[in-house]
């Protein structure tokens, strides 16, 4: 089950709970940045463990879908390449492999779910909430993507085939993955492979679900991820480590999009054909360099160099905001975004400070991105070339010098400066001329938190936490159509500052555990997406404010038997006519709708486990006219494990086969985007490892 850390509660596994104190103490969360108990820490953080991701991997390879199971304030999964719309608590949570964001902050193109294979996934730790633990971008929250370490195996494989129960050869999906590991003395290293061949995917009624052919899809698609860690331990004190990932995943081409009509309610659907132009795609690079050492001046250090190449390619059309005289009539063009980091960070961690009762955490990142948008078929640039330099020193403090209670205060201090030359917008966006410039950006980042230990079965908390993101520059830019602006001057550059209050408790017993919380989330200058007639988002600039509840319960009937049950309702609205105060509906591309998870797991005699799973999203309306009917989809997972043959897994998705459209489709309808869910779907996997 999911190990969960709420503010700063621990909800432990069944075999622990005895022991949940000293559990407590010894768990460590990279993603913290600290080495403080997390019971210390005044954030919510949730801890998915591998055991977690093989329960789901039996029935879903949609990473985005893994989460919204086991995170009731993440949003329902687009079922798509693209994450758009997939927020933590009403905000974009920020992605990272191993500590490197996988997000572009100049021009984000909502790919950053969907670049590393689950195959090399160990735990994804996930800080909910905005923080500036790990800077730039985490307005909703952290998801730490924890890759593979060298473990007890050599050799582990896998391999696994789904097909929809009403689908044909044309629908069935293929996946296999090999990963070698070896510990030595001083150096221990594991690498892999994994690949998969999606086919198509069904709907409840056993019709094609639609294409994306615009934002990309993970249908009719093939993907290979290329893995390698090697660690050095110097000496007792220090260790250095290397990571390398390269993931691709990349449409077929052999099915092209049919338009639905949600007027009448058809979905858009699929059928045989050729795409025109490149297939959208995703390539990802990203390298690490760890240095650790545990003594320096009684502290521990961390240091860490990272680089990433990414490329995300969309699909394409004749829309109108491509359209040039220039370059005749009814033009075919597609956007391909190219983004290059380099960065560091630099963790110093110290407890008793001058032997007094605080401990402190602090360091340094910095960060180089160099990001631009162009239409790959004409060779235009969208958005310019644009470069990005951000140094943020950080320093935390915690004080536990009172019986029972533990205190947080810190900063960050962001200072980024942008650098865009000269350049002209697209003809659809009257070739506006813009002057270029450097602007920069100054802002101090404050914490404050507290933690109550009432009983040792109850906990209290209380956070305030600032939260720094960039409002998409590339999109902004692009969509300049007046002429004489310079981007100096360009109020709509600014970054998105989050101001954010959370109160909640945990009690936990021997056999019960609850968490509860409520938030808050406001900005005065947010960033709200909103699409046009050709489903093209920009950026609106407008005051936001989010509230929300969530909770979540386990009840341990034995050390077998194990049922759950998790909720949360996010609520925002921005200010649409420009008088300073909220009074309009955030839609369905930024808050994501009340829904329920519940859960029964269960390990039976002679090797064999279960889970049942059911997610249920509710009703909702919007006063901007949107309109959501819920849906209630339930899962199934059997795992068997074979001391001579190894691991064995049923897994089947939509289990009742429930036929619905999805949030995104039901919540901005229009024919080519008016999406079913996918119908029932069995997975078997085999996994061996010696």
């Amino acid at each position: 089950m999911t190990m969960k850390f709420a503010l700063p509660f621990l909800l432990t596994p069944i075999a622990a709970f005895a022991n949940q104190a000293q559990d407590i103490e010894r768990i460590t969360v990279s993603t913290t940045r600290s080495t403080a108990p997390v019971s210390t820490v005044p954030a919510t953080i949730s801890v998915i463990t591998s055991e977690d991701i093989a329960e789901q991997l039996a029935h879903t390879q949609d990473l985005s879908q893994i989460l919204g199971n086991l995170l009731p304030s993440f949003s329902p999964s687009r079922q798509k390449m693209t994450s758009a719309g997939e927020t933590l608590r009403g905000r974009e949570p920020l992605y990272m492999i191993d500590g490197v964001p996988q997000s572009n902050p100049l021009r984000n193109g909502s790919r950053d779910g969907n670049t590393i294979d689950p195959a090399m996934i160990e735990r994804i730790e996930v800080i909910s909430g905005a923080n500036a633990i790990q800077g730039m971008g985490a307005s909703g929250g952290i998801i730490n993507i924890i890759t593979k370490s060298a473990g007890d195996f050599n050799h582990q494989m896998s391999a696994g085939f789904s097909t929809p129960t009403d689908g044909g050869s044309d629908s069935q999906s293929y996946k296999a993955s090999y990963l070698f590991s070896q510990q030595l003395d001083d150096i221990s290293f594991i690498g892999g492979v994994s690949a998969r061949s999606t086919g198509m995917y069904r709907d409840g009624n056993g019709d094609f679900v639609g294409l994306d052919g615009t934002q990309g899809d993970t249908q009719d698609s093939t993907s290979l991820d290329l893995f390698l860690k090697v660690k050095y331990q110097l000496d007792n004190e220090q260790s250095i480590q290397a990571m390398l990932n390269h993931y691709k995943i990349e449409g077929n081409g052999d099915f092209v999009a049919v338009n639905g009509d949600p007027a009448t309610g058809l979905a858009t659907s699929a059928e045989k054909g050729d795409v025109e132009g490149d297939t959208p795609r995703n390539r990802v690079t990203t390298f690490t360099l760890d240095y650790n050492h545990s003594n320096v001046a009684g502290g521990n250090l961390a240091i860490q160099l990272f680089t990433q190449d990414f490329a995300a390619m969309y699909g394409g059309g004749t829309f109108a905001t491509f359209q040039d005289p220039a370059y005749g009539e009814s033009i075919f063009d597609q956007s391909q975004n190219k983004s290059q980091k380099f960065g560091s960070r630099v963790t110093y961690n110290k407890d008793n400070l001058l032997n007094s009762q605080f401990d402190i955490a602090t360091g340094i990142d910095l960060l180089s991105d160099e990001t631009y948008q162009e239409l790959a078929q004409t060779g235009r640039h969208w958005v310019p070339k644009t470069k990005f330099n951000n140094i943020a020193p950080f320093a935390q403090l915690r004080y536990d010098g009172l019986e029972d209670w533990t205190f947080n205060a810190g900063v960050r201090y962001e200072y980024g400066k942008l650098k865009v030359d000269d350049f002209t917008t697209l003809a659809s966006y009257n070739s506006s001329f813009v002057e270029g410039g450097e602007p920069s950006f100054n802002e101090l980042l404050e914490n404050l938190g507290v933690v109550y230990q009432v009983t040792d079965e109850l906990r209290l908390y209380a956070s305030y936490s600032e939260g720094f993101s960039m409002a998409d520059v590339g999109r902004v830019l692009r969509g300049i159509n007046q002429a004489g602006l310079s981007v100096e001057s360009f109020l709509n550059l600014e970054p998105v500052i989050s101001d954010n209050r959370e109160l909640g408790f945990e009690y936990a017993n021997d056999s019960f555990n609850i968490k509860a919380s409520y938030f808050e989330s406001d900005s005065d200058l947010g960033s709200r997406l909103q699409a046009d007639a050709d489903g093209i988002y920009s950026v609106q600039r407008e005051r936001t404010e989010i509230s929300g509840f969530e909770a979540n319960a386990q009840y341990y009937l034995t050390n077998s038997t194990t049922f759950g049950a998790s909720y949360a309702d996010t609520e925002g609205q921005y200010d649409g006519d420009g008088d300073n105060k909220v009074e309009s509906d955030l839609g369905g591309s930024n808050i994501s709708p009340t829904r329920l998870n519940l859960y029964w797991q269960q390990q039976w005699p002679a090797n064999l486990s279960s889970r049942v799973q059911a997610n249920k999203v509710f009703d909702r309306d919007f006063n901007t006219g949107e309109e959501f009917d819920g849906y209630t989809t339930v899962d199934l997972s059997l795992q068997y494990q074979s001391v001579e043959y190894g691991a064995f897994s049923l897994g089947i998705d939509n289990l009742l086969d429930k036929y619905y459209i999805t949030y995104y489709g039901q919540t901005r309808p229009a024919a080519t985007r008016y999406f079913a869910g996918t119908g029932r779907t069995v997975n078997l996997t085999w996994n061996y490892a010696f």
